[in-house]
């Protein structure tokens, strides 16, 4: 009997396996590929909402745990994914630069906004407003991050290639059983693929489609980060990933021409310089209305738990909720009401 079969390899679902494994736990991770939001995601972390100049919800610990979390794992795969990088916000107008500074001296905000202007010129981006820097931020390559704990588990003989068949799996007193698996617990980390679950469907998983772009820009000479109405990220190469549109009406993973439209559109709002699209690539990014991750376990069957909703911000998300999971099932230490499945179960008593 193994202790945790773990539906799912994204952000989420590796972040957990990781947390097991470092407390001894047995494992098998079950993924057939057909979520992609963790792969393609742009990956960077970011501890201010910049669109409201507003501190993320316990940013502080996000970045602790995240930062502990990454340095060992990137020391366990021998390899570098988690790159520090500036992110600057380009302000359009003197008002923009007023709200920043007015932002900053918020007690909350105060550790993560830089209260000196960004004077620095960049080839390709007229910024006659200067920018403000967020402190604390990079960037995760999460696609390189995920190919290579693909590999690890491999090699240790805890990853399954295979579509999750719910309809098979027994559930009995103190275990479960799938197919020739035994485990005394389940975890659902499938991302928008929550839908296809009849144990959790019932949660409003609500599911954000997001397009991005990479872009080739010889002439756009850039070394951070640039976030306004689209993130522009330097990959090195001339080559820079660019995004990203919301759409909350279309369910698929598929790029559109109006997703397209709005990127161009958008990048030719910031840089002054040619650019080609190289690729172009879209995502359902597992959002929930209340903003916050679904935590916990099922109402009924104790043997099966639920981490997702890790929205737009899984890369700095996932660890921490990762432990707070576990030790909610393995030390029985209760949950953030504000993150756990509860809150939503209670309502319908």
């Amino acid at each position: 009997m193994i202790d945790y079969l773990i539906v799912g390899s994204g952000l989420a679902g590796i972040s957990f396996a990781e947390e097991a494994l470092a407390h001894q736990k047995s494992i098998l991770v079950i993924d057939d590929s057909s979520q992609n939001s963790s792969k393609i995601a742009g990956g960077f972390y970011n501890p201010v909402i910049l669109k409201r100049f507003s501190e993320v919800w316990q940013a502080k610990r996000q970045l602790e745990v995240m930062e502990e979390f990454y340095i060992k794992l990137e020391k366990k795969l021998d390899i570098v994914f988690n790159r520090k990088m500036p992110i600057l916000r380009k302000f359009f107008s003197i008002e923009e630069q007023n709200n920043w500074f007015a932002a900053s001296d918020k007690i909350s905000l105060e550790p993560f906004l830089s209260t000196k202007l960004i004077t620095t010129k960049y080839d390709g981006i007229d910024s006659p407003h200067d920018y403000g820097e967020v402190l604390h931020t990079g960037y995760v390559d999460t696609s390189k991050l995920l190919e290579a704990y693909h590999s690890y588990l491999r090699s240790i003989d805890s990853f399954l290639e295979d579509r999750f068949e719910y309809d098979v799996l027994e559930i009995n007193s103190n275990s479960v059983q799938y197919k020739n698996i035994e485990a005394k617990h389940v975890l659902f980390a499938e991302g928008f693929g929550l839908a296809s679950n009849p144990f959790f469907s019932d949660l409003p998983l609500d599911g954000t489609k997001g397009e991005l772009f990479i872009i080739k820009a010889p002439n756009l000479n850039l070394d951070v980060i640039v976030n306004t109405s689209v993130f522009i990220l330097p990959l090195g190469d001339d080559l820079f990933k660019v995004g990203a549109t919301y759409n909350w009406s279309d369910k698929t993973d598929v790029p559109t021409p109006e997703g397209k439209i709005e990127l161009v559109d958008r990048i030719k709002e910031i840089i002054n310089c040619d650019f080609e699209i190289m690729d172009h690539f879209a995502g359902v990014r597992p959002t929930v209305k209340d903003r916050r991750p679904l935590l916990g376990t099922h109402h009924t069957y104790k043997q099966l738990h639920i981490l997702n909703g890790l929205g737009t911000r899984g890369v700095m998300l996932g660890p921490a909720m990762a432990k707070d999971l576990f030790n909610f099932i393995e030390n029985n230490e209760a949950l953030d009401p504000v993150i756990d499945i509860y809150r939503f179960y209670k309502k319908r008593k």
